[in-house]
């Protein structure tokens, strides 16, 4: 596990970006893993301006989101559907056929929930996996107590992330209670993992998937058993971790070397 460091979110973004855009330049084939939230809209935001700058050509890759609301489908302002296609999709040349959001609406959750594991795994895996972390240590919506082993499944959400998440709609009642999301067990298949959290109410969270026992209680503490995990801060989300000053001094004592390599 790596921590970078950044001193703001707009830095914090562009190291994860760069990341991504280093993925695609050298297999122009990746398949990507891709999260809501407000935390990675700077690192979209920089990508597609990579993308209209310097070229980053995105026509050749697939993506993968990792989670949807159940009863919202694409059209629907708060799905997780429209919101790649508003803040990514639109702006750069991905071919929209090559995207993939889990099912929000299915006559058969279980069958559709099997076949988007199967089209992963179709697709040969997925390259890079950008993840947000909850304000309780989950990741995609594997709530406390998931199962470090599971798969693409339906999930009921905790009362936390639906209170977290009720400014995004007009009233909390409007918040879905149960959505789709790829398991853990299914993200740590990813070859490289990259955790993005800024802000001081994201602290403890990190701290406890950082430097915490791993636990069902805190889904991103899987993330100490991966080969290649990257987790991208800035110095608010760092400020509980007792080794923070020691990965500042990993970070500075590689003058000139790729901080997420």
């Amino acid at each position: 596990m790596q921590v970078v460091i950044s001193a703001d979110y707009e830095e914090m973004s562009k190291a994860a970006a760069g990341v991504m855009a280093k993925v695609v330049r050298d297999k122009p084939t990746a398949v990507l893993g891709l999260a809501t939230g407000s935390t990675p809209l700077g690192m979209y935001k920089e990508l597609i301006r990579l993308h209209r700058e310097e070229g980053l050509d995105f026509s050749g890759v697939t993506t993968f989101n990792l989670d949807e609301y159940v009863g919202l489908d694409g059209s629907h302002e708060q799905s997780y559907r429209y919101f790649m296609t508003e803040n990514l999709f639109k702006d750069i040349n991905v071919n929209i056929d090559s995207t993939n959001v889990p099912p929000g609406i299915s006559d058969d959750f279980k069958a559709s929930c099997a076949a988007y594991e199967e089209k992963i795994r179709d697709a040969g895996g997925i390259d890079v996996q950008v993840l947000g972390i909850g304000s309780d240590g989950h990741i995609a919506f594997n709530e406390p107590s998931s199962s470090l082993a599971s798969r693409t499944r339906l999930k009921t959400l905790t009362q936390q992330t639906i209170d977290d998440n009720a400014r995004f709609f007009e009233t909390p009642e409007d918040v879905p209670v149960y959505c789709v999301t790829m398991g853990v067990g299914t993200i740590l298949e990813a070859k490289k993992l990259i955790l993005l959290a800024s802000g001081a109410g994201k602290a403890d969270a990190v701290a406890d998937a950082v430097e915490g026992p791993v636990s069902s209680m805190c889904t991103a503490s899987a993330l100490q058993l991966h080969p290649d995990s990257i987790i991208c801060l800035d110095t608010a989300a760092m400020g509980k971790l007792q080794m923070r000053e020691y990965y500042q001094w990993v970070q500075d004592k590689r003058p000139g070397a790729p901080r997420w390599d």
